[in-house]
């Protein structure tokens, strides 16, 4: 991919919605010259805003001439060469992007953020036209964002979350692209890791005590909590129990993902500890589809551990799908959201596959890749009708990228059940205080959007062998909140 800019400094931003049909192609200088790569050029002289695209023998060009006022607005101006060169790219490529220019993992938060400053409808139009998003996902948007406003006003000036992150996992999954170990190769590493991560906690607490800091949501990630014996998980809760105030806490969520890692004895842990919200991820129904995403358990193991987590006494169970998997039909995901309702957890979180890596699409592939797009977008059709009919809403909405057919991922409820902390972290609506491996903590200052970040080591070897670097790190939660709290 190759791009020239002339009196536009935005680059990166069409480089980003190049992506959106041309996922993973990275910007090469020395393809200038390459007959058959991607060329893009946008230009901005005076009042003429000019796109052009070539592909091979297939060439664009468009162009449009404003008025002298809006000549000198440089976002009117950039957006207009993008809505240009969108359009182009859908000639191109035959796929009109759902989402059109929005190119962001949080869509919802730039809806709240125009609706309160312009109202409900010019919000929508401002989707509609400038940023050319369907009506379809507008429409999704809108009862998100209406969901999503009954628990953004829980958060105070003074409240945080936290993260708990457990790094591993009993296998890896073909798609992952989180930060995690399985357990062949650390097994060894956990208990000294579990030591550590309790420490972290009681310094974390002591820090969000002296600050007067109010815990809204507690959320256990990673990899796979539930790959830590049962005393193991009962011993990092507990020390969450123990070190924190959780009067104010609206919801306590472990990740019981990995179906093969969950035993009654651990579930009964986990809830001893205080814990009402679990989840139990199948991803999908199919064995032959678990099999080829590397997920080492079966569907019959999956409720199994629905059984266990009711029997433990859990009354608030998310289970997560995948659209778009590798293999999967339409009728074989018609049968996962059809039997992951008949298991009536309490929420439902549809993801859309985000491809790790994409060199199939390039030109004359352009087909293929339409096509998956095509499929991912009819099992999200059918899951958004079969949860709403069944009497659950979206509650929150975001986007990676690389996602097959440019599409989102959505949590879906029962009225009453919605999952807070996530809500929370997507609209970054304040601190999140992060401990373990790959957690990161993310500061934020009320009323305005300046977040600042302090990173854990990734990998459970550095978070142990580093330890005290990091809790050095720390400090800067107490300075932040010195600074601008």
């Amino acid at each position: 991919m190759y791009i020239i800019t002339d009196g536009i400094k935005s680059r990166y931003e069409y480089e980003k919605l190049a992506r959106v049909f041309f996922p993973d192609q990275k910007m090469n200088e020395r393809e200038a010259d390459d007959p058959d790569a991607l060329r893009i050029e946008v230009r901005w002289q005076g009042r003429l805003l000019s796109s052009k695209l070539k592909l091979g023998e297939r060439e664009f060009y468009d162009e449009a001439t404003v008025e002298e006022a809006q000549a000198v607005d440089k976002n009117f101006c950039e957006l207009t060469v993008a809505q240009m060169l969108c359009r182009q790219f859908t000639a191109l490529t035959g796929f009109n992007p759902p989402w059109g220019l929005l190119t962001g993992i949080r869509p919802m938060k730039l809806l709240r953020m125009l609706t309160h400053e312009y109202g409900a409808e010019e919000a929508e139009r401002r989707f509609r036209e400038d940023y050319l998003v369907s009506e379809k996902k507008i429409a999704l948007g809108r009862h998100t964002v209406r969901n999503e406003d009954k628990i953004l006003a829980l958060s105070q000036d003074n409240s945080f979350s936290l993260y708990l992150s457990v790094p591993f996992c009993p296998s890896r999954c073909s798609y992952c692209s989180f930060v995690s170990q399985s357990i062949e190769h650390a097994a060894k590493l956990i208990p000294q890791y579990v030591e550590l991560l309790v420490r972290e906690i009681e310094i974390t607490a002591e820090i969000a005590r002296s600050l007067s800091l109010r815990l809204e949501s507690v959320y256990m990630g990673g990899g796979t909590p539930t790959t830590l014996s049962a005393e193991q998980l009962e011993t990092v809760l507990d020390a969450v129990t123990r070190c924190f105030d959780l009067s104010h806490v609206h919801e306590f969520t472990v990740e019981a993902g990995r179906p093969d890692t969950v035993t009654p004895e651990k579930l009964a842990a986990i809830r001893r500890s205080g814990v009402g919200r679990v989840s139990i991820n199948p991803q999908t129904l199919n064995d032959g589809i678990l099999r080829s995403i590397g997920r080492r358990h079966t569907v019959e193991q999956v409720y199994q551990a629905m059984d266990w987590a009711k029997a433990a006494g859990f009354e608030n169970i998310n289970m997560d799908l995948i659209a778009g998997l590798q293999g999967d039909t339409l009728e074989s995901y018609h049968r996962t959201v059809d039997g992951v309702i008949a298991l009536d957890p309490e929420s439902v979180t549809v993801h859309v596959l985000a491809m790790k890596r994409a060199a199939r699409l390039v030109t004359g592939h352009i087909a293929e890749y339409n096509a998956e797009g095509a499929l991912a977008a009819q099992m999200l059709d059918y899951g958004q009708q079969r949860l709403t009919a069944t009497g659950y809403e979206p509650y929150y909405l975001y986007r990676q990228s690389g996602m097959v057919g440019n599409l989102e991922n959505v949590g879906w409820s029962k009225p009453g059940s919605e999952g807070v902390y996530n809500v929370f972290i997507m609209d970054e609506t304040h601190t999140i205080l992060a401990v373990g491996g790959g957690a990161v903590t993310k500061l934020k200052q009320p009323h305005v959007n300046n977040i600042e970040r302090i990173f854990n080591f990734k990998y459970p070897y550095e978070y142990i062998s580093r330890f005290d670097e990091m809790m050095e790190r720390k400090k800067g939660i107490t300075e932040f909140y010195d600074k601008f709290c």
